[in-house]
């Protein structure tokens, strides 16, 4: 076509042919022979390279000589690349000499041919040892039909190890268009949503694809609610109080949540749960007391760890829901690992032990991550005991762990949230910012589809949320009295948020309705 432009779009940053190019090896590999080669012919655009279509030829006809030549004419090849396809077509080289008994041409060929192609002495040793044991494998006669398929594997081993724009890399236009989608969502600050992403449109998700308004208010406790858990298959919910007692809610079909258990049995006011991977176990730390044991169905309490000596500030479970670890912010106590029927199991105290403020077992049992004496982060990995020691600048209140295991988030009485990698691979923290914290113990959480959301509770009555990739808060919830003690993201629900207060209330988020209603308060 005369006057045809060579380059697409609105900027111009598309060419053409190589657009042309990968569309037609779309098309092949969507089983579209018949289309793919009438483009072809329409278009004059080629898929394959004329340097590869001739390799192919060579290859398939066992036209060795020429296809190495071929080879070493290519321009824009790395050393090592043009190495290691050589490497794969003597191989196939020999493997035929071989198989035709021409044990001295096979020999004459590497004499011939390797001095001149400068490969390193490690490819030389690796091809000579594969010609000893394709001698030792007395091959025999492989029939035509073998050989044949031998060739077209080393055509589609070149097609994968050449670079571009010799070949294509595999699938190169579904990736490109993956990258887009994935770079708009990316980009989408509200994105919660596992729906797949329409192409037939920019992708933009709407505040209503979070939690935003209040749904329910829970006013069972009493007093204060210093702490909140959702359950990890999202049915229920634990709640713990200054007023001694801790709840566990049901999640309704209709999202709506009910009382299901109150849980009196401390003597002081419980500071902390902990839900056991499989749900049928919680555990309830009292403030300066003891850890207990409850079955989730009954609501009975099954153990008591520990006395009223030992002071536990803390406590996770191991994914078996048969161990658990508790800190202690009585340094003689340190931390301790028991069985479910208060078996000590394995502890890490002694007097270089510091007080624990808080810890966390990550979701895969990799890592245990402990808070020390409000400065100090150590990941000790439980399997190499390996240890990384992370130092803040300010006094670290309180953590928690996405779910996938590869991150986690402090906060900071210095009004920060801080994300780190467990794998300790970031030089620095990410840090967010907005919410206010000076004096209390502030939790924050992760939430969402893949954990992209950070939500906190703040001192000033608001709860704040934040896109992980953004250091500003994305939405601040207002509609708590007090302070705002605690957060939890439902893990199966990602339209559900529930926030602990000072104001003896939990609230329950839900998306922002066109036609709003008025949160139902439930005591019952």
């Amino acid at each position: 076509m005369e006057n045809s432009p060579t380059t697409l779009g609105s900027k111009g940053l598309i060419n053409k042919h190589e657009f042309l190019r990968v569309i037609i090896q779309c098309l092949y590999s969507l089983g579209y022979k018949k289309s793919a080669s009438c483009l072809e012919i329409e278009s004059g655009v080629r898929y394959k390279s004329i340097e590869f279509d001739l390799l192919e030829s060579q290859i398939l006809s066992g036209d060795w000589d020429d296809c190495i030549d071929t080879l070493n004419k290519i321009k824009d090849v790395k050393d090592d690349t043009r190495s290691s396809v050589l490497f794969l077509v003597f191989k196939q080289c020999f493997l035929e000499y071989l198989n035709r008994g021409d044990d001295s041409l096979a020999l004459s060929f590497l004499q011939k041919r390797v001095p001149t192609l400068h490969m390193s002495n490690e490819t030389v040793r690796k091809l000579a040892y594969n010609i000893l044991a394709l001698k030792e494998m007395e091959l025999g006669k492989l029939d035509e039909d073998v050989i044949s398929e031998l060739r077209k594997r080393l055509v589609m081993e070149l097609e994968k190890q050449l670079p571009p724009p010799i070949v294509l890399p595999e699938r190169r236009l579904e990736h490109l268009v993956e990258t887009s989608v994935t770079a708009q969502i990316d980009s989408c600050i509200y994105h919660n949503s596992k729906d797949a992403v329409l192409l037939y449109e920019d992708h933009c998700c709407g505040r209503d694809q979070i939690p935003t308004e209040t749904v329910q208010i829970l006013t069972e406790h009493s007093n204060e609610v210093w702490f909140i858990q959702f359950s990890n298959n999202g049915e229920y919910l634990a709640s713990s109080s200054s007023d001694c007692t801790a709840i566990i809610w049901k999640v309704m079909d209709n999202d709506k949540l009910t009382m299901k258990h109150v849980l009196r049995s401390h003597q002081n006011p419980v500071s902390f749960v902990a839900w056991s991977p499989d749900d049928t176990k919680l555990l309830t730390c009292g403030n300066l007391e003891v850890l207990k044991l409850w079955d989730v169905e009954t609501g009975t309490c099954k153990h008591t760890f520990g006395d009223h000596g030992f002071t536990v500030s803390s406590c996770a479970w191991f994914p078996d829901s048969k161990r658990i670890v508790c800190g202690s912010s009585d340094p003689e106590k340190g931390i301790c690992m028991w069985d479910c029927d208060g078996n000590e199991i394995k502890a890490w105290r002694g007097m270089r032990m510091p007080k624990v403020l808080d810890l966390a077992v990550t979701s895969d049992g990799e890592n245990l991550i402990s808070i020390f004496s409000d400065r100090e982060i150590r990941i000790l990995n439980l399997r190499t005991n390996a240890e990384q020691e992370i130092f803040e600048e300010h006094s670290i209140t309180s953590l928690s762990v996405s779910i996938d295991s590869k991150f986690y988030i402090v906060n900071l009485n210095s009004q920060e949230i801080h994300l780190r990698d467990v794998a300790g691979k970031w030089a620095k923290p990410f840090k967010y910012t907005g919410h206010k914290q000076n004096k209390y113990v502030i939790r924050s959480c992760f939430g969402g589809i893949n954990s992209m959301f950070i939500a906190s509770g703040s001192e000033n009555t608001q709860v704040y949320i934040w896109n992980r990739q953004s250091s500003t808060p994305i939405e601040v919830l207002s509609g708590h009295s007090m302070t705002v003690n605690s957060v939890s993201w439902n893990p199966k629900r990602p339209l559900m948020l529930a926030s602990a207060s000072d104001d003896h209330t939990i609230r329950i988020w839900g998306p922002s309705q066109s036609n709003k209603i008025q949160p139902a308060e439930t005591s019952t």
